[in-house]
């Protein structure tokens, strides 16, 4: 990974297994819940992103089991991914921040307490 800004669904996908293993339908839902059902990810989408969160070592597949003869695979934030994850979720933060300072808020108000919407 280079020091570019994640794309959203890679950032989310790592957010959905950030506290847990999860298999491909759960992180899909995780997904859709972290970003209040702005983000769904279509099935194909999801398993190329997560073969290529895997090739790049970012997650790992945490276990392997057959279900109703279907093999499923859960998977895990791998330790490379779980620092990428923190610097992006650093690097956000930061910008939110300077926004907040540039909007004059100061931490106060609407937008502090996270009770405004775009």
């Amino acid at each position: 990974m280079n020091d570019q800004a994640l794309r959203e669904p890679t950032l989310l996908i790592l957010t959905a297994i950030a506290d847990a293993p999860r298999h491909g339908y759960a992180i899909a839902q995780e997904v859709e819940k972290i970003s209040e059902g702005r983000t769904t990810m279509r099935t194909g989408t999801l398993y190329g992103a997560l073969e290529r969160l895997l090739e790049q070592e970012l997650i790992a597949v945490h276990e392997e089991q057959v279900v109703d003869g279907r093999m499923r695979r859960s998977y895990a934030l791998a330790p490379r991914g779980r620092e990428v994850l923190a610097a992006e979720a650093a690097r956000i933060a930061r910008t939110a921040q300077e926004a907040t300072r540039r909007l004059g808020l100061g931490g106060v108000g609407p937008l502090a307490s996270g009770t405004v919407t775009p």
